[in-house]
């Protein structure tokens, strides 16, 4: 049973992970050759990144999604608001530390800016963002309150303190917020609230409330960056790519050298979710010996996975798109690198198992109305476009961050009133979903790898941003194809809210 499971979770994540593998032999065999070694580095860190995160979904379906489940069922069971705000509160920080696109990113700011802003540091700033914001979507839950006020008021917070902070902790922030709902945030905080919101008695309001979550918690993620950044001081910004390929004589050097960090950074990820479940096995579950077992093996493939993952990305996987990013960049045409972006964007979107189950989603939801394919091409030209427009910011020195997201969120904004309102939580947690690891991995070193050689280029302002175009396009485009359903279905008689 349980191989059959990896076998699928394997095949899911190799067909992920491929497009990128291809695109990187096109590019070495065609236009820009990779050193030997740093290409052998690269493909022995994605065999790794496809085993890593095979076990770590197989871990998540078998621990992470269940505890998540069965604590949202606990929490409403005791009737007690501040028990629910104190357990989500604890249960967002905790998911959010452990959140394997949080760590990789918390370690490329911290050498962004020289050690400046820790990694640790900055885990603990998003994780409490997550911890406040994960909260308070628990009460809305509860009390019925409606998404899009919520959202409107969330958003307009961001952009106050936008304001009085500097470019660089905007890109961060958005950044931030992009890579924390990643493969193991969504699951569990998309558990803990069907945990909640399948008890309500109002079928209806249970439906609207299985979604938005995510665009809650994605929300304070950049609220606790961009409050934080009022009281920090100018941090030393980097103003040089930092190289990583390794300089030992052997393939496996680099390997070696990364495998006690990323086995303390998985430890420590996943010893606190442990914890919590030890602590409402005692307190709350009593499950019986089986129940307990199957639940601790998922922690522990969970643990594997996220080692063997991390281990792959850091010491192989990302050198090549930083190696790319740097080396295409400086192409007298700049045709080649926006059409590689476009196209890396697309493959990207298209492989990303968590942008199927998605669409399946949205098929549901409209009883078939609204066709996967439609969806799947909508997602994937957007996400074509974010990567693209990120990576023509480079080139062109006035173009910053916010001529792209003040426009792209006040557009998302507008949305929100005239769509089905199911379809303003969908859209806001599909900016989750797109922000996959590839995205929050090779496609950041990508961006980072162009920003770091081009004269006049900023690697904060510039090498940074990239997933926070990600996150936005998929919320305008979903949103768009609601709107589009809402008119289909009052031209067939029938009214969606």
């Amino acid at each position: 049973m349980i191989l059959r499971v990896l076998n699928g979770k394997l095949k899911e994540v190799f067909y992920s992970v491929l497009p990128i593998n291809l695109i990187v032999l096109f590019l070495h065999f065609f236009i820009s050759p990779i050193p030997h070694k740093l290409l052998w580095q690269f493909l022995i860190g994605s065999g790794l990144v496809i085993v890593g995160l095979s076990l770590f979904l197989l871990g998540v379906d078998r621990g992470v999604t269940p505890l998540g489940t069965k604590v949202g069922e606990s929490v409403l069971k005791s009737n007690k608001l501040m028990i629910v705000i104190i357990t989500g509160f604890i249960l967002g920080f905790i998911i959010s530390f452990a959140e394997p696109g949080l760590l990789i990113f918390g370690n490329q700011v911290a050498q962004l800016t020289n050690g400046s802003i820790g990694g640790t540091t900055l885990l603990i700033v998003v994780s409490l963002g997550i911890a406040v914001s994960l909260s308070f979507a628990f009460v809305k839950i509860i009390y019925g309150l409606p998404l899009y006020t919520i959202i409107g008021v969330l958003y307009l917070v961001i952009f106050g303190l936008a304001v009085f902070s500097e470019t660089e902790f905007i890109v961060i922030a958005f950044d931030a917020s992009g890579t924390t709902t990643g493969v193991l945030a969504v699951p569990f905080i998309l558990a803990l609230t069907f945990g909640i919101s399948h008890l309500k008695k109002d079928g209806k309001a249970s439906e609207k409330d299985s979604f938005g979550t995510i665009a809650i918690v994605s929300a304070g993620a950049i609220i606790s960056v961009l409050f934080i950044s009022l009281f920090i001081r100018q941090p030393n910004f980097a103003s040089e790519i930092n190289n990583q390929i390794s300089d030992g004589t052997s393939i496996f050097t680099n390997f070696i050298h990364q495998f006690s960090s990323v086995l303390n950074e998985s430890f420590f990820a996943i010893l606190p979710i442990v914890l919590v479940f030890l602590y409402f096995q005692f307190t709350a579950f009593k499950m019986n010996l089986k129940s307990f077992i199957k639940i601790i093996r998922g922690f522990i493939y969970t643990f594997v996975g996220l080692l063997i993952f991390l281990w792959g990305v850091n010491a192989g996987f990302m050198d090549v798109g930083l190696f790319l990013g740097s080396e295409l960049a400086v192409f007298e045409s700049k045709i080649y690198i926006i059409l590689i972006s476009f196209l890396i964007g697309i493959v990207t979107i298209l492989a990303e198992p968590a942008v199927h189950v998605l669409t399946k989603q949205i098929e549901e939801v409209t009883s078939g109305y609204i066709a996967k394919s439609a969806v799947l091409i909508a997602l994937s030209i957007g996400v074509g476009l974010a990567v693209a427009l990120s990576v023509l910011r480079i080139f062109i020195e006035p173009l910053q961050i916010w001529h792209y997201l003040l426009p792209g969120y006040l557009i998302a904004l507008t949305l929100m009133f005239f769509v089905p309102k199911i379809f303003v939580g969908i859209a806001f947690d599909a900016g989750g979903v797109a922000t996959g690891p590839i995205t929050a991995t090779f496609i950041l070193a990508f961006t980072q790898g162009a920003a770091g050689v081009v004269e006049g280029a900023h690697l904060i302002r510039d090498g940074l941003g990239m997933v926070a175009m990600v996150a936005l396009m998929p919320i305008i485009t979903l949103q768009i194809l609601g709107l589009i359903f809402r008119i289909k279905s009052k031209k067939g008689g029938v009214v969606v809210k």
